[in-house]
């Protein structure tokens, strides 16, 4: 029981942050953190321009710099802050800058996407900012943990470039710029969504810890005002807290499908006398897949395994929808997706077979290290003892009748006119220990019938 007891008590000393925790100042540095003049204006146009290059020229190393720069995180903790201290004059400041924060992001994000002479064919960090996912919710949420944990410690380190690199705020507000400039609502709303649901669970958490470390929360003079502002002050939290909870939840399913979609299309690849050479997820109303095979039409029983195979994953008949495409299709838009199919499946079977040929590899050496030089070791046993004529050399187990106890050694038989004399037997067996690197030597001498 005692040790228990230590344990607990390490335990909660190792876990205790009482002594490192200042929350006055932890407040005031956020207090001063949310408002939005004078160099912060110019230091985020040039974080915004920063980013829309790193995403325009797909250059992660840019963004990150852009992330370290924008000082957009102030607002978002503002708003916790006033959350967990039921104040709504801080939590309309705060929310005000960050408004004008925001809007000032999509507008240079936009300038810049409609005056810059590059153009990105494949623009894949922007696509990455257009579909959140549930990391990107636990990202905001843990990282907005760790942010208000650092603001409130005595002693400052780094946690808050670390932060304001994993919640990754700036990019989709140039992704929204991008989607404007390119008259593309995908983009727009799809990185805007993003943006909330990390302003949102970063909210969440920052209100969550202010509760934990007990902050001191406002006071006012005038008590029904007070009972007005804490219930203001729950309706918003329920606002933010529900909606997290069901977009973390949509999220969750989401990411599910996906990935039974992905193990239901690795399963089903390559068909009897066709294959599948793409697929489309629609998350939409509970989520569908359109599959795409190429080949010989389905045959009822191989189209009944593949609905066999969907529902095992997960996947509805409904929500399973099958395009056949024949070989002869001259569709430039299917073809190209055939070529890319058939790409990818050639791809995958040579990264396959190359794995294969690489553990053959290891085996092969692994037996070459083992093999015996049974033709030179031969030859030097024969020049030492001429009598010697045939040697037979063999790699086994011994096994004891007493234990049934497997004992790996060598076997060496030594076939010879005469027998050979003990000593020279001895000699024979400890050279062959050392030539072998084998202690386990047992040599035979068998004699030959004239």
């Amino acid at each position: 029981m005692s040790i228990i007891s230590n344990f607990r008590y390490i335990i909660r000393d190792i876990a205790d942050i009482r002594e490192h925790i200042d929350t006055e100042k932890a407040a005031e540095n956020i207090r001063s953190s949310i408002f939005f003049k004078g160099p912060n204006v110019w230091i985020l146009v040039c974080a915004i321009v920063l980013a829309s290059v790193g995403l325009n020229v797909n250059s992660t190393a840019v963004i990150i710099g852009a992330m370290l720069v924008s000082p957009l995180m102030g607002p978002i903790f503002g708003i916790g802050l006033g959350l967990g201290t039921a104040d709504p004059e801080l939590i309309k400041t705060a929310f005000k800058n960050l408004l004008i924060m925001v809007t000032i992001s999509v507008v240079a994000a936009t300038l810049y996407f409609l005056l810059t002479p590059l153009k990105l064919a494949n623009p894949t960090e922007l696509l990455a900012r257009t579909n959140p996912t549930i990391y990107d919710v636990m990202i905001a949420l843990f990282g907005g943990l760790a942010g208000i944990f650092e603001l409130s410690r005595k002693e400052k380190g780094t946690v808050i470039s670390g932060v304001a690199i994993a919640t990754a705020l700036m990019p989709p507000l140039c992704t929204a710029g991008y989607g404007i400039a390119s008259a593309s609502l995908t983009y727009f709303l799809g990185a805007l969504y993003l943006f909330c649901i990390n302003c949102i669970f970063i909210i969440l958490a920052t209100y969550i810890m202010v509760k934990y470390l007990r902050f001191t929360p406002k006071h006012f003079k005038d008590v029904a005002k007070e009972k007005r502002i804490r219930t203001l002050m729950t309706a918003i939290i329920i606002l933010v807290i529900v909606p997290s909870i069901w977009s973390a939840i949509g999220m969750i399913r989401e990411n599910r499908f996906k990935m039974e979609v992905e193990d239901f299309i690795a399963e089903n690849k390559n068909l009897e006398k066709g294959y599948i050479y793409d697929y489309k997820i629609n998350l939409r109303k509970g989520g569908s897949v359109e599959v795409f095979i190429a080949g010989e039409p389905l045959t009822a029983s191989s189209r009944n395994r593949l609905m066999e195979s969907a529902e095992r994953h997960g996947i509805g008949e409904n929500q399973l929808k099958l395009s056949e495409r024949a070989l002869s299709d001259n569709n430039d838009d299917t073809s190209e997706r055939l070529m890319k199919g058939i790409y990818e499946r050639t791809d995958n079977e040579i990264s396959k077979r190359e794995a294969r040929i690489r553990e053959l590899e290891k085996e092969l050496a692994l037996n070459k290290k083992d093999e015996i030089p049974y033709m030179q070791i031969s030859r030097e046993i024969r020049s030492q003892y001429p009598d010697i004529r045939d040697i037979f050399i063999a790699k086994g187990a011994e096994v004891k009748a007493d234990s049934l106890e497997a004992v790996p050694g060598y076997v060496v038989v030594a076939a010879s006119a005469a027998p050979v004399g003990d000593e020279d037997m001895e000699k024979l067996q400890g050279w062959l220990k050392i030539r072998l690197s084998d202690t386990t030597v047992t040599v035979i001498n068998k004699t030959l019938h004239q």
